[in-house]
């Protein structure tokens, strides 16, 4: 299985006061697959683990390890996620968010690992089909 990862559920794996870290790390026991996710959700992560230099270093840890897979930003991509964050305003939507559509578009991936329920129930695919929300 591929999934695309976004912030919360990151932030939840390594940061135990999360009220979601146990949810996220018996998903994590189960999962078998390849997990991809971006430069800009990266950036949040780290921002919101700004609280330890242990957690940040243990987020790009993950990554180095292969844990996970950082997809970096092209132009092409660039230009899709401003296409849709125009398209999706009224919500709005924000640019990491925009980086996981562009990834998911680009890799073929409808599986999201998201807290963010909301936006992306109603975030579509280039076919029109709707996100698998995990965990």
């Amino acid at each position: 299985m591929r999934v695309i990862l976004d912030t919360g559920p990151w932030v939840a794996l390594i940061d135990r006061s999360e009220a979601r870290h146990q949810e996220c790390i018996n998903w994590l026991e189960h999962f078998e697959g390849e997990m991809y996710t971006t430069e800009a959700v990266l950036t949040e992560v780290l921002y919101l683990l700004n609280f330890s230099l242990q957690a940040q270093t243990a987020a790009i840890e993950q990554i180095l390890l292969g844990l996970m897979v950082l997809v970096p930003a092209s132009l092409s991509s660039l230009k899709q996620a401003k296409r849709l964050m125009e398209k999706y305003h009224d919500l709005p939507m924000d640019y990491a968010d925009a980086t996981l559509v562009c990834l998911a578009e680009d890799l073929s991936i409808e599986e999201i690992v998201t807290f963010d329920k909301r936006d992306f129930s109603i975030y579509r695919l280039p076919s029109g089909r709707p996100f698998h929300l995990l965990p």
